[in-house]
């Protein structure tokens, strides 16, 4: 299957792992249908986020609860004559399970990397798992949103940082929360524009978290050069991965393209839709992958 051939079934799943006596250990799945052994991962539900199916996937196939980190690769091929697309993330295992064996998924193991990429049946699982050891450790994960929509500023007669979501922006906001849920974030922190902080609103009633509102993560005022409020917001979000724990952040449409540019070292395209956002994660002080959602 090449890279310009329509795929037709998606799929999404994950590299889980968590640390052994011996180093850390991935989980493999065995499906008595097939013989084989694989990583667990499976279609993606009507309208589903491929982030959300590949911890769903992991869930219901190992009993796994486990927080996303990085983005692996995607793998193609063709099932039953279809081509077939699986996106794939490593996935740090939170809490576990009491396993029950069906039909589907009758085995479940916990493999040191060299005997997971022996044990695997099928050449591109092994090569998702060599491209997961292949990363640095992850210590810190931010979860990085644009705020959702909020009309214009042109129709909106009061100070700008006052402006509300609008019905399309609050049905983007619940669907973030969503994805905020997946890392299961220590902290909510906003810039301190309203919309920012309505974009989270969802997000801290679903996880009965606070919502953090910080100037650091501000677009520029009048006077203010945009490159001070990129070095505050690198700061910031550059603090709150060293302390290790998830977090989820919202911030404006003229700070995170030039919050990314000085993050990656790289002039990218990191131009952000509203209500969309982006996986970060941390090695460190230094960020390892930005990941679009």
């Amino acid at each position: 299957m090449t890279d310009e051939e329509p795929v037709r079934i998606r799929a999404a799943g994950g590299v889980a792992w968590r640390p052994g006596a011996d180093g850390v250990e991935v989980c493999l799945v065995h499906r008595p249908r097939y013989g084989d052994w694989s990583l667990p991962k499976g279609k993606l539900d009507a309208g589903e986020h491929p982030l959300r199916a590949a911890v769903r996937e992991v869930a219901e196939e190992t009993d796994v609860r486990a927080v996303p980190q990085v983005r692996l690769p995607t793998v193609r091929y063709h099932s039953e004559g279809r081509p077939k697309a699986v996106d794939f993330w490593s996935m740090r295992a939170a809490t576990t399970g009491g396993f029950q064996p069906d039909t589907e998924v009758d085995e479940v193991r916990w493999l040191g990397v060299d005997e997971a990429v022996r044990r695997v049946s099928y050449p591109h699982d092994a090569e998702v798992i060599a491209a997961f050891a292949a990363l640095p450790p992850v210590t810190g994960i931010v979860l990085l949103a644009r705020h959702g929509h909020a009309g214009t500023r042109g129709t909106w007669t009061g100070p700008d940082n006052g402006r509300p979501l609008d019905v399309q922006g609050w049905a983007q906001a619940r669907e973030l929360a969503d994805l905020v849920a997946l890392i299961r974030p220590a902290r909510l922190l906003a810039a301190s524009a309203r919309r920012c902080v309505q974009t989270l609103d969802p997000a801290a009633a679903l996880l009965d978290l606070p919502i953090e509102v910080t100037g650091d993560l501000d677009e520029p005022k009048p006077g203010q050069q945009p490159d001070e409020c990129v070095l505050a917001a690198a700061a910031c979000l550059t603090a709150l991965a060293v302390e290790g724990e998830p977090v989820a952040v919202c911030s404006q449409g003229k700070v995170i393209p030039g919050l990314l540019e000085r993050l990656t070292g790289r002039t990218d395209d990191f131009t952000t839709a509203k209500g969309g956002g982006w996986l970060l994660a941390f090695t460190g002080d230094r960020l390892l992958a930005a990941d679009r959602l």
